[in-house]
């Protein structure tokens, strides 16, 4: 017969053990319904094309479907503002873009608090961009380019996806280091100032290695260098911008996903768990490295960080500028 401490300690044993399992029950399912991933920018470019890449298989992990809503416009800040003041939920997701994140803050005044209203779940992928200019431009090389540059002031135009974005302040900086002068034309996410390009509208583009190289192939357009330390594995064979004459130079993009604060942790963790397995998936990895993206995840403490010191950074550069917010 057990005695009464034996009983005693049975009992205790029993109560933990049902107060454990009530609150793994008590531990509400994560997605019950589809989940939209917002993005800042237009159909075409870079983040989108991404998002649409990981949105099926990311949906099959998940159980639910996953929905890809482009909400361009604000230079991002549409999209970023929407998921800050949705559901704390996990069901609405921002798949952030590194400026959006970084350098918006410092040029816009926002309705919403990146570092307050947006908690951070994973870094997805990096990025270089791509220098192309219209088959008109009589140039051929990035030396060649310049040199036609400085003696027209001014002549040409070249887009973007907005003001402060890493389109447009790429051709700042290259501007500033090469002594050229370029008029900006912004406009709503990479696809539309790529179909500028395209359109003859404009003559310059920094843009999206994925989204520039088929057209560089068909010879719709011209390419003069990437924007990287390295070379791009998606065009071997072009020189970047660095060992082109402006040692050191090196712009590049990121793309994350944050969703709304006070969403549960078992939420982010879950949305965290299956985004990390969903960008290790060989066709997925494969079909971002087509174009061009080098997948690096973190964790939400590490991608916080990273937010907070390139914040920093932007800010010394947008100051020394005069870049304006519009």
């Amino acid at each position: 017969m057990a005695t009464r401490l034996e009983r005693a300690c049975l009992i205790a044993a029993c109560v933990s053990i049902t107060a454990g399992t009530a609150a793994f029950a008590a531990e509400p399912a994560y997605p019950t319904r589809p989940v939209r991933l917002l993005i800042p920018f237009a159909a075409g470019g870079g983040t989108d094309t991404l998002a649409r890449i990981m949105a099926p298989r990311l949906g099959d992990d998940l159980g639910q479907t996953v929905v890809v809503d482009n909400r361009g416009g604000a230079g991002g800040n549409l999209a970023a503002e929407i998921v800050a003041n949705a559901a704390p939920d996990g069901h609405t997701v921002f798949v952030g873009f590194n400026t959006v994140l970084t350098v918006n803050p410092v040029l816009y005044k926002l309705a919403f608090s990146v570092e307050r209203d947006l908690a951070p779940v994973t870094l997805l992928a990096t990025a270089q961009y791509i220098l192309v200019i219209h088959p008109s431009v009589p140039a051929n090389t990035l030396k060649e380019f310049i040199a036609l540059a400085k003696q027209k002031p001014g002549a040409f135009n070249f887009s973007s996806g907005g003001v402060g974005t890493p389109l447009h302040l790429s051709a700042e900086l290259l501007s500033k280091r090469a002594g050229i002068t370029m008029v900006h034309i912004p406009y709503k996410g990479g696809g539309p100032a790529a179909a500028a390009l395209l359109a003859g509208e404009v003559q310059v583009l920094f843009g999206s290695v994925a989204a520039s190289v088929p057209h560089v192939k068909s010879g719709r357009l011209k390419a003069l260098a990437t924007t990287g330390i390295t070379r791009s594995k998606v065009i071997p064979d072009l020189p970047t911008i660095a060992e082109s004459g402006f040692p050191g130079f090196d712009v590049g993009s990121w793309y994350a996903l944050l969703v709304p604060a006070k969403t549960p942790a078992y939420a982010v963790k879950k949305l965290r768990d299956a985004a990390i397995k969903t960008v290790a998936l060989p066709d997925v990895h494969e079909a971002m490295s087509r174009q061009g993206l080098e997948v690096e995840t973190s964790t939400p403490r590490e991608l916080t960080e990273r937010i907070k010191r390139e914040s920093a950074v932007w800010a010394g550069v947008i100051k020394e500028a005069g870049i304006k917010g519009e």
